[in-house]
């Protein structure tokens, strides 16, 4: 998805975002067009990266589908890359709903405070994804209904996958997901399934490449010491 398909903020359809946003502060990490921005930082950190792209719209819609907006009062977002998901959620918070959106590149990250600068009950941090729930209690945030992860955690070394997963088993609720994008379908799937309970997969076929996301529920507290396949 690149700038100009990115969905708009509408104060008509979301209550909770002002009819006119404040400039963001300009940043030299942030120009140029987001397909530029995902490859730079592919190229440059690799495995770090997920994708070499951003995602589709109906991959980002796909993401969020099935979230009960009504009730939702938290809402996690790992590595956001340049905001195709973010937007998503931005467009259907609740004035109820708080969002904490988590990018570790600096680069990708400045593109998102610029993008979304002054959007209420948006919180946009430039950090590490272990250590999301110490963001939670400095911002004094909800518990957490949703994570949602564009991370490559099949390329992370298993004590740093561990230590997403754990730390989002932390801060979900009993009732909680872990939604995780994907550009290789069901490539994965026996992995997650170590790691949760109950293991669904959603085909994004409007996507490049095609993949899709991954719905989880019920955190396997063993799967840490399960060596990974």
């Amino acid at each position: 998805m690149t700038t100009h398909e990115m969905p708009a903020v509408d104060p008509k359809t979301n209550p909770n975002v002002p009819s006119r946003l404040p400039d963001a502060p300009p940043h030299p990490g942030a120009r140029g067009p987001d397909w530029w921005l995902m490859m730079k930082a592919f190229l440059t950190q690799g495995r770090k990266i997920a994708s070499c792209a951003p995602s589709s719209g109906p991959m980002a819609r796909k993401m969020i589908d099935g979230i009960d907006w009504d009730k939702a009062r938290c809402i996690v977002e790992l590595g956001a890359g340049t905001g195709p998901v973010t937007a998503q959620l931005v467009q259907r918070l609740r004035p109820h709903t708080q969002a904490l959106v988590i990018e570790l590149d600096p680069m990708l990250c400045a593109r998102l405070k610029a993008r979304f600068h002054g959007v209420p009950n948006l919180h946009v941090v430039q950090g590490d994804a272990t250590k999301f729930d110490q963001y939670l209690a400095e911002r004094n945030l909800p518990p957490v209904d949703h994570v949602l992860s564009g991370l490559p955690l099949p390329s992370f070394p298993e004590a740093l996958r561990n230590a997403v997963l754990e730390t989002s088993a932390r801060a979900l609720g009993p009732t909680g997901t872990f939604r995780q994008l994907t550009v290789m379908p069901l490539v994965y799937y026996k992995m997650y399934a170590r790691y949760f309970d109950d293991v669904k997969f959603r085909f994004v076929p409007w996507n490049l490449p095609p993949g899709g996301v991954y719905l989880c529920r019920g955190f396997r507290t063993i799967a840490a010491t399960t060596p990974a396949k």
